[in-house]
């Protein structure tokens, strides 16, 4: 089987490994260079906690499973490749109010009910954990499987483990259509390279797929969602997990296209600390926002007083890729044959990537499925409401 997957970031990067280490001959099309959008742009965060009972949880769960296993997998098939930097360091998720922190515990039941570990902390519970953590807070949530690996070096060696295996990756190549057979089946791709067979292709671009699928004759409501991080000057190590307030999860599970803040703050192996984050619907506009990082720093410093005095050495922007209905895409096209989807994971494309890998792997193939892979179909009824 010859598979051509379009998009080098980590979704791309996992589908081309599986595949490969099935015996799939895989090429990897990139428009730009490998790991150069989305992927590069994201926390790393491997999340059970902002997601509710249902598809997205399960295919967490599962994904988190495999990302456990990783590190080892990926040194036996690469060698002495620089680590991911895969840190189980849990999540805590902060309440400041009363109604937080009710909602809060609701959703900590459910999740329980659901198999994941969550459990509620008191104040002092909480400041045993992450001393700087405001002391006006009300409650807080424990989530103890919650990881982070480095985003790019992640997909770096997905990508190297994938070449191994015999893939290749194609950087500065476009797109530009579909080659058809006379059915109507995607046999093929034009690019500004030449043409490329194969005998399926798999959209896996991120926030750009849906205009790919639309210029291949597909149909995928997938586009940008914009959000902005702050990156601080290297500190001593002060905050031991994931911790972030309970509006978040309401933020990721909204469907409003405008402005909105919630904080996210986790420190990283070389001893900066993230700060997140925003959302909004603005299409791909990458200008500078001053506004919005004051927003993010000022409710960064409400959470975690300690911060204050933080220096901050940049700040960036990314594009999550945002399905209406905030499931993933993974399978075929509702009406092309040969035209697969891997995209709309919105901002938890890390997390759910090998988990991703699989399911798709597995439809190629006609092989069984280790979760339901129905919910991730094109042709579910949320979807074709939103289109």
């Amino acid at each position: 089987m010859k598979v051509l997957i379009i998009g080098a970031g980590i979704i791309g990067a996992a589908c081309a490994r599986t595949m490969s280490r099935r015996g799939i001959d895989v090429t990897i099309l990139e428009r730009g260079s490998a790991v150069g959008a989305t992927s590069s742009a994201g926390e790393g965060n491997l999340l059970l906690s902002d997601k509710a009972p249902g598809p997205e949880l399960a295919l967490a769960t599962y994904s988190l499973d495999l990302w456990r296993r990783l590190p080892a997998a990926l040194a036996d098939e690469i060698g002495n490749f620089t680590s991911i930097e895969f840190e189980a360091k849990g999540g805590l998720v902060v309440a400041t109010s009363a109604e937080e922190s009710a909602g809060l515990a609701q959703l900590a039941e459910a999740q329980r009910g659901a198999g994941v570990e969550a459990r509620l902390l008191s104040v002092d519970e909480t400041l045993e954990l992450e001393p700087d953590v405001t002391p006006s807070m009300i409650a807080a949530v424990h989530y103890p499987q919650d990881a982070q690996v480095q985003p790019t070096i992640a997909t770096e060696a997905l990508l190297a483990s994938a070449r191994a295996a015999g893939a290749r990756v194609l950087v500065d190549t476009l797109v530009t259509g579909s080659r058809r057979d006379a059915s109507g089946r995607v046999v093929g791709l034009t690019t500004n390279r030449g043409d490329f067979d194969a005998d399926h292709v798999v959209v896996a671009a991120g926030p750009w797929s849906g205009e790919v699928a639309t210029r291949l004759g597909g149909t995928l409501d997938v586009g940008p969602r914009k959000g902005w991080l702050l990156v601080t000057t290297p500190m001593a190590h002060r905050i031991a997990h994931k911790v972030y307030d309970a509006n978040y999860v309401g933020a990721v599970q909204s469907d409003g296209g405008e402005r909105q803040f919630a904080t996210v703050l986790e420190s990283t192996a070389a001893g900066t600390v993230l700060i997140g984050s925003s959302r909004e619907n603005v299409g791909f506009d990458a200008d500078a926002d001053v506004a919005a990082w004051g927003a993010i720093a000022a409710r960064a410093v409400r959470l975690m007083p300690a911060l204050r005095d933080a220096a901050i050495m940049r700040a960036y922007c990314g594009f999550r890729p945002f399905s209406r209905d905030h499931l993933p895409v993974i399978g075929a096209d509702r009406d092309v044959a040969g035209l697969w989807y891997a995209a709309g994971h919105e901002g938890a494309g890390i997390g759910l990537a090998p988990g991703t890998a699989e399911l798709l792997t597995a439809l190629l193939l006609g092989a069984p499925t280790d979760i339901p892979a129905e919910p991730f179909s094109s042709l579910r009824p949320s979807l074709a409401r939103a289109a």
